[in-house]
């Protein structure tokens, strides 16, 4: 009978724990499955494989497309590419940095190139405030922080140039 607070207490630790675990950020592909406006860029991300990396320690600068900008790519090309997983990842892997960066460090790249994950440079310019890549992809949510980087949701898909 003497372990019976000594039980009570450990049961009143270990069910604390989620709740003290929920605070924490959840990692890249975590927030984005939660936000629930990323679906398509989530299947993207399974389908070419990759999720296992952007669940990795990082730090990760992703640069997440809503459903909204898959859906200018239009139906087919996406289809298309969800059955081709080089070409799937080379276009995700564009979206991606290396490193944390946030979006007070990306208005000062304006006018600058940055290196994406698939080796490709990105074009970062600033036009009334508004962080744009390659001129045609704006940042319209900024600074989502992770537990492995940052997400900075655009409103276009961007493709890398062709060799």
């Amino acid at each position: 009978m003497r372990f019976m607070p000594f039980l009570a207490a450990m049961a009143v630790t270990v069910l604390s724990l989620p709740a003290a675990r929920a605070d924490e950020p959840k990692d890249i592909v975590d927030t984005a499955v939660g936000a629930g406006s990323f679906k398509t860029l989530v299947a993207a991300v399974k389908a070419a494989e990759l999720v296992d990396t952007l669940k990795g320690k990082g730090p990760f600068t992703v640069f997440a497309p809503t459903d909204e900008a898959f859906e200018k790519v239009g139906k087919e090309k996406i289809e298309e590419l969800l059955k081709d997983k080089k070409a799937l990842a080379g276009i995700l892997t564009y979206h991606v940095i290396a490193g944390k960066v946030m979006a007070e460090d990306a208005i000062k790249l304006d006018g600058k190139a940055a290196k994406t994950v698939n080796g490709k440079k990105v074009e970062i310019s600033v036009k009334n405030g508004k962080v744009y890549l390659n001129g045609k992809a704006a940042v319209i949510k900024a600074d989502i922080k992770t537990s492995n980087g940052v997400i900075h949701v655009i409103d276009t898909v961007i493709l890398p140039p062709n060799d």
